[in-house]
């Protein structure tokens, strides 16, 4: 059986479109699938960090499970985890692999409406 971490309450996850070289060049097997970056906040982000890192040393999968904008449960591979710790709480960073086959971007436009914004001067 898998290891997982589970988001019991709390929105769905928002999942950050990664950029960085070491995390696309991991993506490797028959399937296409896309690695994204999610950041939960919890109580116990170091006991989660080390649920993740024994799974690995283990050589055991670890999946974050949770449920999408519908409610309807999903699972993603955990590629890689780190705990950060802000004045307001734990913070855990979660490197996931979504499937390429139901990945939606969004793109946010405020940055090209300021960019537009002295134009005028």
């Amino acid at each position: 059986m898998d290891e997982q971490i589970t988001i019991i309450e709390g929105p769905p996850p928002v999942f950050e479109h990664v950029n960085d070289g070491w995390a696309i060049g991991l993506n490797e097997g028959p399937n296409f699938s896309i690695p994204a970056l999610t950041r939960l906040r919890t109580f116990n982000g170091l006991q989660l960090l080390e649920r993740c890192n024994r799974a690995w040393r283990n050589q055991r999968p670890i999946r974050l499970h949770y449920r999408n904008d519908v409610g309807l449960e999903q699972t993603a591979p955990i590629l890689a985890a780190r705990n950060v710790e802000t004045p307001d709480g734990h913070v855990l960073l979660l490197w996931v692999y979504l499937d390429g086959n139901h990945v939606e971007y969004e793109f946010d436009s405020d940055d090209d409406d300021n960019a537009n914004d002295n134009l005028d001067n």
